[in-house]
């Protein structure tokens, strides 16, 4: 809320607003600190200063030149230096005393009215000083000077402190983009170093060409899109493709947040959006993104906080921005988001944002090339086999198959390995899908039955189900919040899934509970993650999907429920009625599931037995493994076929 719109009974006066105990020094005094530091300083060098001179007052013996005389013609004195009218005299002993002369009267003269001998005067050596007009002058005034010197220095230097403020006061409203040069080749980024995204390239392709050779597009009358808009899940790479578009056109890229742009202050997004857009019509041409611009492109319209609301005002000033372009200007803006629902809709019609790229989840050829770049610099044993890997992480992002290679260039330096083996990203990919094992988590005997026998119920009514995926690996040891894990994955990548194999899902979920209460007669707290994943796929089912013969092909929810205002509301578009219809479809989808999985564990309960007694020994059965024990007990594990696309961990 700004500082306008804020309700009169909560509006505190700046006093009002400042801590009942200040301390001592702070900010807003920071120049009196300064002011009484520089002053003490300068009172112990004045100290410091006066030690000195006071060392050098302690001068030598005056005498009078009738006793010089004397002196010189008795032959005690060595030598003699003339420095204006003083005299220094240094006597054979090694004594020092001082005199003065007659002032325009040579000493020669005035040691010869003193009655001295030319002889006497020929053993003495005089020396004459004669300084020139500067160093005199440096001398007289090096008293008054250096303290002055001091004090100049300490007021221009808070003077300078003074000023900075101000100049940060006068900076708030600027824009501080991260600019990528085009002729950095340690940021530069290219097509060749984005593996994936195939379709969205091509899009982009496009807004190089216009970058490179705009005049091709101007000729023949095409308007090249203003607003490039990449919408993806997280880690998809959107923000990559954005650089590499700047790269492959040789422009610099000006970086930003959407929420860089929203401040306390009404108006300051505003302005920092001005100074953004009016720094690349300069460096024309130019990209800008705007990463996460969702921060401040939200619909507008919900009332919060009136027609001043700083967000909405950061909004506006970005359509005027953008509709203001000419074609000529050559300034491309590109933004990402992952929430492209919320966006305002004046921001996403054609003249803006007009050109929306979606950057899917790699598939399996895409995850092998995405695998390949992040393994460049990296050591591979011999026996790393990418399309394996690629193989078991269906669903996995762009920033996940990064993380994938660095957890296990992790895990091998950890064991003082020089090379990454196939082992290392199997275990990487564990670790990245569920977090690390905790090994110091022991389980006493019980709950480790308990445990293998939940797990053992899942991966059983996995593989006996002909729609379910296959199993490739049960564990009990814990991995991040689980406690225990039965990891299936579809042998090749689905885009769609059907009705069967949600009910095969459903079935499989609910095997850890029927296990548990089939064998042990109780039940733990253990598949309260299954039920909540199993129920709202079943309401997903009957609500959105249509896959309820009841309730018809009618879709009843939609994303994130409806919107008021341009603000997400979750609520229901039906009567009462039809929703204890749905209730009761859900019921019914989730009591088939239960005795179907009841009927498999019932049916192979030595299959049962025979896992979770393994699993207890061992604590980890892979893929090979689980597939002898069921072909030992009468099973046929699955066999490459069509299956969903996405992995599944039934975590317990």
């Amino acid at each position: 809320m700004s500082p306008a719109n804020t309700p009169k009974n909560k509006r505190r006066s700046p006093i009002q607003q400042l801590p009942k105990k200040m301390p001592k020094f702070t900010r807003g005094n920071s120049f009196l600190f300064n002011f009484i530091t520089a002053m003490l300083v300068l009172f112990l060098l004045a100290n410091v200063y006066d030690y000195f001179t006071s060392a050098q007052a302690k001068q030598p013996v005056d005498i009078a030149v009738s006793q010089l005389a004397a002196d010189v013609q008795a032959g005690k004195v060595a030598s003699v230096s003339v420095d204006g009218d003083n005299l220094d005299i240094i006597y054979a002993d090694k004594t020092e005393k001082t005199s003065k002369k007659e002032p325009d009267a040579a000493l020669s003269q005035t040691l010869d009215n003193y009655g001295v001998s030319k002889d006497a005067l020929a053993k003495v050596n005089i020396n004459i000083k004669r300084e020139s007009g500067w160093q005199m002058w440096l001398t007289i005034l090096s008293p008054f000077l250096a303290p002055l010197m001091l004090i100049i220095f300490f007021v221009w230097f808070l003077s300078r402190q003074v000023k900075g403020a101000g100049m940060q006061a006068f900076s708030f409203g600027q824009s501080k983009p991260r600019v990528t040069d085009p002729n950095d080749s340690g940021q530069k980024v290219m097509f060749k170093d984005v593996a994936g995204a195939k379709e969205a390239k091509i899009e982009l392709l496009e807004i190089v060409d216009f970058l490179k050779n705009p005049k091709k597009f101007l000729d023949i009358g095409a308007r090249i899109p203003k607003g490039i808009l990449l919408m993806g899940a997280a880690g998809t790479g959107k923000t990559l493709l954005a650089r590499a578009v700047a790269g492959e056109a040789g422009v610099p890229f000006f970086s930003i947040s959407g929420s860089e742009f929203v401040e306390m202050f009404v108006g300051v997004g505003a302005s920092r959006v001005r100074d953004l857009f009016q720094v690349a019509k300069r460096a024309a041409p130019s990209i800008i993104f705007v990463d996460e611009i969702d921060a401040v492109g939200r619909s507008r319209g919900t009332g919060m906080g009136g027609g001043n609301d700083e967000r909405e005002q950061t909004l506006n000033q970005i359509l005027v921005e953008m509709d203001g372009f000419e074609p000529n200007e050559k300034v491309i803006v590109m933004a990402a988001t992952n929430r492209p629902d919320v966006l305002d809709p004046a921001l996403v019609r054609p003249g803006r944002f007009d050109r929306r790229v979606v950057i899917e989840l790699p598939d399996r050829q895409d995850r092998s090339d995405i695998l390949l770049i992040h393994a460049q610099k990296k050591p591979l044993a011999e026996d790393v086999n990418i399309e394996v890997v690629a193989e078991r992480t269906p669903g996995f992002s762009g920033a996940d198959l990064a993380n994938l290679m660095n957890e296990a260039a992790i895990l091998a330096a950890r064991e003082s390995r020089k090379t990454v083996a196939q082992y290392d990203l199997i275990r990487s990919i564990e670790k990245v899908m569920l977090g690390p094992e905790r090994r110091s988590h022991v389980l006493n005997v019980k709950e480790k039955e308990i445990t293998a026998y939940h797990e053992a119920g899942h991966a059983l009514v996995a593989s006996v189900l002909p729609y379910a995926d296959p199993v490739h690996k049960i564990s009990i040891i814990a991995r991040g919040r689980a406690a225990g894990y039965t990891l299936k994955l579809p042998f090749e990548d689905r885009r769609m899934q059907s009705k069967k194999e949600f009910l095969d899902d459903i079935a499989m979920s609910l095997g850890g509970y029927v296990a548990e209460k089939t064998v042990f007669g109780d039940i733990t707290t253990g598949p309260s993650n299954d039920l909540q994943v199993l129920t709202a796929l079943a309401r997903d089912m009957v609500t959105r999907y249509g896959m309820s013969d009841k309730m018809g092909a009618m879709a009843l929810e939609g994303e994130g429920g409806r919107t008021l205002f341009g603000a997400g509301l979750e609520g229901k578009e039906y009567s009462e009625k039809v929703s204890a219809e749905i209730d009761a479809e859900v019921r019914r989808i989730i009591d088939e599931a239960y005795q179907k999985a009841s009927d498999i564990i019932t049916e192979h309960r030595k299959a049962l037995d025979a896992i979770a007694k393994r699993l207890t020994d061992v604590e980890t059965i892979e893929r090979e493994e689980f597939e002898t024990i069921l072909i030992a007990n009468g099973i046929i594990p699955k066999k490459k076929q069509e299956i969903s696309a996405k992995p599944t961990v039934v975590n317990f």
